[in-house]
């Protein structure tokens, strides 16, 4: 009998654990709290990203010069105020949603 309680206890723990890790990885970091710099750095690289999905295959010297001069812009803002000012992790995290984001469409 202690055996099966023993058994349905690390069952429910296990359900959680898991449970827990399919929904982090189902919320957007959006949805998560992040400080007023994160969330203009993750506007920041959303935007620079919506360009880069324009000229997928393109040089930089292919692209036209109003988006050129923007996302070279959005490179020197991304570098300057979040990647020297933020941890490496958040700066993944928001990288990582920027792609998440494109690739499901959102």
């Amino acid at each position: 009998m202690a055996s099966i309680i023993l058994l349905a206890i690390v069952v429910a723990i296990a359900v959680a654990l898991l449970g827990s890790v399919l929904l982090q990885s189902l919320t957007p970091i959006n949805d998560i709290i992040l400080s007023p710099l994160e969330k203009k750095c993750q506007e920041i690289a959303d935007e620079g990203y919506k360009i880069h999905t324009l000229y997928p295959a393109s040089n930089p010297d292919e692209l036209l010069e109003d988006d050129m001069r923007r996302l070279l812009y959005l490179d020197d803002l991304w570098m300057k105020e979040c990647v020297s000012v933020l941890p490496a992790e958040s700066v993944f995290n928001i990288i990582n949603n920027v792609e998440r984001d494109f690739s499901y469409g959102e």
